[in-house]
């Protein structure tokens, strides 16, 4: 099992991938609005925040499972905001 160090590192570099490639098309995109996307960088900051509480939650009985699922809902999340980014028009 990885450690926790590495799991906070993983969350962050995903997480901050999605907000770069929004940055990244409201510079290509600068005459569309931009609603969207920060709705996007909203959501993917409070995934954030809400990932890393659950990893730095103590009162866990079997820390494999519980950190097994936080990567598993990572990367279920991280689809989906990368689904939306894609989908920006």
């Amino acid at each position: 099992m990885a450690n926790v160090r590495d799991l906070k590192k993983e969350i962050n570099y995903v997480l901050g991938d999605i907000i770069d490639a929004v940055y990244e098309w409201e510079l290509e995109h600068a005459n569309k609005g931009t609603t969207k996307s920060e709705a996007i960088i909203d959501e993917s900051i409070k995934t954030y925040d809400d990932l890393i509480a659950k990893v730095n939650s103590r009162d866990v009985e079997n820390k494999k499972a519980h950190f097994n699922s936080i990567r598993q809902e990572l990367e279920t999340k991280g689809r989906a905001l990368v689904d939306k980014v894609n989908n920006l028009d």
